[in-house]
C-alpha cells in the first residue's frame, strides 16, 4: 500500500522519460504532486539535454542532472547517482520509465517509497508496484497516474504542462540574437525521430518563402542534425531565415517563446511550443495526435487520414498508422473532414496570425485554421490528410 500521502515534508523525486516531449509531459505530474502535497519539494532527474527545461517549469525545486548510457548498465554510474540522491533525503520516487535500470539508483539510494509500473520484472526495486500500464493508451495517462493513490480513477482531464520564460530573459535573448524588439518571428521545427515523421523540406521551404513575403522572420530550431534541413529552408527564403539549430535546447526554448507562431512535426519541440502557449501547428504522419499530441491545445493539427472509432472519436487501432508525414501533400481541399476534434479541456485554442492562413503551401485561400468558441475546433482534409 502506498504511503505517499503520509510523508509530510520529505522531497519527491520524479524520474521521467528523457525525451524532450515526454519530459515536458511530466510537468503535469509536477502539478498533480504540488496540488496534493504543497509542502513537499518536487525535483526531477534530468539529462544535460533536457536540463534547460527545468528553469522554466513552475513548481520544480531543482534538477538532478545526470547522464546515464542508454544501451548498457553502467553500474558505477548508478552507484554514484545513488549517492547523490541519498544526500537529498527523498521520501518518494516516481519512476516513469518501465526499464529495470531506471529504478536502480532510487533503490540503491534507499528512497523508502519507490512507485512505478511492474515493467521489466521490477519486484524488489519498487516498493509500490503498479499494474495496468498497457490499459492506459496515452503516455500522459501512464505517467500522471503514478502521482495518484493506488486504484484511484483517472480524472477527465490532466493539468496541462506549462513553461514560463521571464520577459526580461526573452528581451535579452532578442538583443543578443540580433532581433528587433518588434520583429515578428515564426519558428519552424522540421526535425523528428525518423524520416517518416518529417514533412518534406520542399513544403517547409514553400511555407518559409511565403511567410517571408508577408514580412515574417523565420527561425529554424532543432538539434545539430537539423542543420542541413535549416540550410535547405534558408536556400528558399534567403535572408529572412535564421538557423538556430544546435546542441543548446535553451536557445530553441527562447526562440519558441519569442515566436508569434510555430510549425512543427511530431517532435519534442512541438510540446515545448504548446507548453509555452505559442500558437502551433502540429504535423502528424505515422503517429496519432490523440495518443501523442501535446496535452496543451494546438492551433491546428495536420494528419494523415485515419479511421476514428465512432463510439469514442479516438483513432481506431494502435497509436501509429501506416501512412507517414511525407505523404501529406501541400495542397488542401475544401472538403470538410467527417469528424471534429475537441480539446479535452474545452478551453480556447491559441489562434494563428491571419497572415499564416494564406501562406500555407499550395493552399492560400483554401486553408482554414480552426475557428473556436472555446469548445471545439473544425477539421479539414488536406489531400489525404485531415486538419483539426
Amino acid at each position: 500500500m502506498s504511503t505517499l500521502s503520509q510523508a509530510a515534508d520529505s522531497p519527491i523525486l520524479i524520474v521521467p522519460y528523457m525525451w524532450i516531449g515526454d519530459f515536458v509531459r511530466c510537468h503535469s505530474v509536477v502539478k498533480l504532486l504540488k496540488a496534493r502535497f504543497p509542502a513537499r519539494p518536487v525535483d526531477l532527474l534530468a539529462t544535460h539535454l533536457c536540463a534547460p527545461l527545468l528553469d522554466y517549469m513552475p513548481g520544480v525545486r531543482q534538477g538532478i542532472v545526470w547522464d546515464l548510457p542508454r544501451g548498457r548498465l553502467a553500474v558505477a554510474r548508478h552507484h554514484a547517482l545513488a549517492r547523490r540522491l541519498r544526500a537529498e533525503h527523498y521520501g518518494t520516487a516516481l519512476i516513469m520509465p518501465r526499464t529495470w535500470k531506471s529504478a536502480l539508483a532510487p533503490f540503491l539510494a534507499g528512497i523508502p517509497e519507490r512507485i512505478g509500473f511492474f515493467g521489466e520484472l521490477r519486484f524488489g526495486l519498487l516498493s509500490d508496484v503498479r499494474w495496468g500500464e498497457r490499459a492506459l493508451p496515452r503516455m500522459v495517462d501512464r505517467c500522471a497516474s503514478l502521482a495518484l493513490p493506488r486504484g484511484a480513477p483517472l480524472p477527465s482531464q490532466w493539468p496541462e504542462p506549462k513553461l514560463v520564460v521571464p520577459d526580461a530573459e526573452l528581451a535579452d535573448w532578442r538583443r543578443r540574437s540580433g532581433f528587433l524588439p518588434t520583429e515578428a518571428l515564426v519558428a519552424l521545427a522540421p526535425g523528428a525521430v525518423g524520416p517518416s515523421k518529417r514533412w518534406p523540406m520542399a513544403s517547409y521551404a514553400i511555407l518559409a518563402r511565403r511567410l517571408a513575403e508577408q514580412g515574417f522572420t523565420l527561425v529554424v530550431v532543432g538539434g545539430p542534425d537539423e542543420k542541413p534541413l535549416a540550410a535547405e529552408i534558408a536556400a528558399s527564403a534567403g535572408g529572412k531565415v535564421r538557423d538556430l539549430t544546435g546542441p543548446d535546447l535553451r536557445n530553441a526554448i527562447l526562440a519558441l517563446a519569442a515566436a508569434k507562431a510555430a510549425v512543427s512535426n511530431d517532435s519534442g519541440l512541438l510540446h515545448v511550443a504548446a507548453a509555452l502557449g505559442t500558437p502551433a501547428i502540429g504535423i502528424f504522419g505515422p503517429t496519432s495526435p490523440w495518443h501523442w499530441a501535446p496535452l496543451n491545445p494546438l492551433a491546428a493539427t495536420i494528419e494523415t487520414a485515419t479511421e476514428l472509432d465512432p463510439a469514442t472519436s479516438r483513432p481506431a487501432g494502435s497509436a501509429t498508422t501506416a501512412a507517414c508525414a511525407t505523404s501529406i501533400p501541400s495542397k488542401c481541399s475544401r472538403r470538410r473532414a467527417p469528424h471534429c476534434r475537441r480539446h479535452p479541456s474545452g478551453r480556447p485554442v491559441p489562434l494563428f496570425p491571419r497572415q499564416m492562413v494564406k501562406c500555407w503551401p499550395a493552399a492560400r485561400n483554401n486553408v482554414r485554421l480552426p475557428r473556436t468558441n472555446g469548445r471545439k475546433t473544425s477539421s479539414l482534409v488536406m489531400g489525404g490528410a485531415r486538419h483539426s
